[in-house]
């Protein structure tokens, strides 16, 4: 059984997502995108739904959480290198993110990550398998 994971998350400006993500390299299904939501891929198997806050709310009667304030959730990215990680948090600075943390090195984890323009929080992460299990990569 295939499952496919599906995050949504609420946006103010439909259009300035759509173009701050695709500068990240990401795509966007057409079949799922109109005036009130964008479908981004990031595999076949996991995809955000970006949704129009007025229409996102259609989904649930609880608040939205207010992303400059609080934290409700953390996007993480697995990427193929440390050099990947500091791209895509690079390209994302330069296209209006923020970045709420340095880069951190674990050893077997390099991480950092960034804001993007509705202050969702994104982690972008290489992890050696080497370095997890010595002798098993």
């Amino acid at each position: 059984m295939t499952t496919n994971v599906f995050v949504n998350l609420p946006v103010k400006e439909l259009d300035l997502t759509v173009e701050f993500f695709t500068k990240l390299g990401f795509m966007f299904n057409p079949q799922f995108t109109d005036e009130n939501a964008a479908c981004m891929s990031i595999s076949d198997d996991s995809l955000v739904m970006r949704l129009v806050e007025d229409f996102f709310k259609t989904f649930t009667h609880k608040e939205i959480s207010a992303a400059t304030k609080t934290t409700e959730v953390i996007v993480s990215l697995s990427v193929d290198s440390r050099q990947a990680v500091d791209k895509m948090v690079a390209t994302a600075v330069a296209a209006g993110a923020t970045t709420p943390n340095a880069a951190r090195d674990y050893g077997f984890m390099y991480q950092h990550g960034f804001q993007d323009l509705d202050r969702h929080l994104w982690e972008v992460f290489f992890m050696d398998p080497a370095a997890v299990n010595p002798g098993q990569a």
